[in-house]
């Protein structure tokens, strides 16, 4: 990756409408809250001085307005990566938890059971999602080796990409925090990726 560092600041999108019932939203199209906006803008202000040279997003329209808020400072508007975007949660997608366990109760204890494993009905698997997110970011991290850029994306694809930079069993992608509006951060170098900052959310 050359002689000076890659940054790859790291976000989650911002709250979404309807954040409370608590559902898998995977590939639906849900618009942020205006908490999310709130969260997102408040990163933006924390990143202001952050040298970017790029960012880039989820085309799904949480992510996309969640990046436009972040890019702002720097005059920079997202470029969107269909590939970032989050899990297909299959026909699982707007039901929540509750609803699942109740219609397919097997189903959801093997997923409770193999997270790392398990493909959503109809739907996606992590390492689905890894093979499909893994390669827009490594290409992204390449074009702007040495440089500061920003990717917004998910919560899955987020965890995905934090496991595999760091060599953690993708079964244990749940321990990497990824709340609305977060932030990590990931420096490159010849030795690969550290971990610098993990799901840090910013004050409102």
């Amino acid at each position: 990756m050359g002689g000076r560092a890659t940054l790859i600041y790291l976000l989650r999108h911002g709250e979404v409408q309807g954040a409370e019932t608590r559902r898998f939203i995977g590939h639906l199209d849900v618009p942020l809250s205006p908490n999310g906006e709130r969260q997102c803008a408040a990163q933006a202000a924390r990143l202001r001085a952050a040298p970017l040279a790029a960012l880039f997003s989820s085309d799904l329209a949480r992510a996309r307005r969640s990046a436009e808020i972040i890019g702002a400072p720097h005059g920079l508007a997202p470029t969107l990566v269909p590939a970032l975007r989050e899990m297909d949660m299959g026909r699982w997608d707007g039901l929540t938890a509750g609803e699942i366990r109740a219609r397919e109760p097997e189903a959801f204890a093997d997923w409770m059971s193999r997270v790392g494993e398990f493909p959503f009905p109809e739907g996606e698997s992590v390492p689905d999602l890894l093979a499909r997110v893994a390669p827009a970011f490594d290409a992204i991290a390449a074009a702007h080796a040495g440089a500061a850029i920003a990717i917004v994306a998910h919560g899955g694809p987020n965890r995905a990409l934090l496991c595999r930079a760091l060599g953690v069993p993708l079964g244990r992608l749940l321990a990497f925090g990824q709340d609305y509006g977060a932030l990590s951060v990931l420096e490159g170098g010849a030795g690969g990726w550290a971990l610098r900052r993990l799901n840090e959310t910013a004050m409102l």
